[in-house]
């Protein structure tokens, strides 16, 4: 019976939204893990989702390479998963996605390990938006030190601890009206659990060495189609209110600073200005989910089952308990 015990993948990043579910798609198919992060003391939440011993935490910091050497050392496959939203404080788009990126790919050359790299749809070099940018810089230069590297490009993911359908129900939660960045841009929600499967496929060798996947659901929906399923699932009648670019831009010059779910940044409105779906060309190839064996998961069918804490139904539950 074929097992892969033998085999250690080191995850950076796998205490993050996406790699916990790395992390247990991994530990169900008998792989050793290593989880690669800053504070391993903060990745315990991981230990239950294999048997005993399968799953290690170790400390590792991308703006220090000797640290990511350590966590490569006597690895197989090395799985890159880190990734930021916006910048703050030594967190800088360059820093992380692309010169963080290099560091992992290079220490996976050095032991001769397989790699597998989660960038994002829209990495773009001549893109206006930064963080596009550095998506795009740190696929190069992980393709440039490993070049059989597996590239998933996932567009916009969804799932139980996303800083996107949360974020929208806590708004609509508090606020009669719901603005709109990009009303009618179109994104195509991928389920966090397909991709943490794509990531495993891959693991396994299911993957073209050296290609670039693009990871969609099963639909395209437009930024108002998704607010309208989220109200819908949380049972809120909210007034949506689509905001020009040019005013969104001002508004996310101070909105930037601001904390939670209100923070929005002017880099965000540049990304929200192209529609982040899967292309055609990566369907002709066959360089999608379904390449992977994944039948992708639609929002309509998982976000009521975490949403629905949001629901007053839900929320005057709780109060009663």
């Amino acid at each position: 019976m074929n097992t892969n015990i033998d085999t250690l993948v080191t995850v950076f990043g796998g205490s993050g939204f996406i790699g916990r579910h790395v992390v247990s798609a991994l530990a169900r198919r008998d792989y050793r893990i290593r989880v690669a992060v800053r504070r391993p003391e903060l990745a315990g939440h991981l230990q239950p989702l294999g048997r005993v011993g399968q799953i290690h935490a170790v400390q590792a910091n991308l703006r220090y390479p000797a640290s990511v050497a350590a966590a490569m050392r006597g690895a197989h496959v090395a799985i890159n998963l880190v990734g930021i939203l916006a910048e703050g404080g030594a967190q800088k788009f360059d820093a992380v996605q692309a010169e963080g990126a290099a560091a992992i790919a290079k220490a996976a050359a050095a032991v001769g390990a397989r790699m597998v790299h989660v960038s994002a749809i829209g990495a773009d070099a001549n893109s206006p938006a930064r963080y596009a940018r550095s998506k795009a810089a740190g696929e190069q230069a992980v393709l440039s030190a490993v070049p059989q590297a597996t590239i998933l490009r996932p567009s916009v993911v969804f799932g139980p601890e996303d800083q996107f359908t949360n974020r929208f129900a806590a708004l609509a939660r508090i606020s009669p009206v719901v603005p709109l960045v990009g009303a009618d841009t179109k994104l195509q929600p991928v389920y966090v659990g397909d991709v943490a499967t794509a990531v495993a496929e891959a693991v396994d060798g299911n993957a073209r060495p050296g290609a670039t996947y693009e990871l969609g659901g099963p639909e395209q929906l437009t930024m108002r189609e998704i607010i309208e399923i989220i109200l819908e699932t949380i049972d809120r009648k909210r007034v949506l209110l689509p905001l020009p670019f040019g005013l969104a831009r001002m508004q996310a010059m101070l909105l930037q600073f601001a904390p939670g779910d209100l923070k929005l940044t002017p880099d965000q409105v540049e990304l929200l200005k192209v529609d982040n779906v899967v292309s055609d060309a990566a369907k002709s190839a066959g360089l999608t989910l379904q390449g992977l064996g994944v039948t992708p998961d639609s929002m309509q069918a998982i976000v009521p089952s975490y949403l629905w804490r949001f629901r007053k139904t839900g929320q005057f539950a709780r109060k009663s308990a």
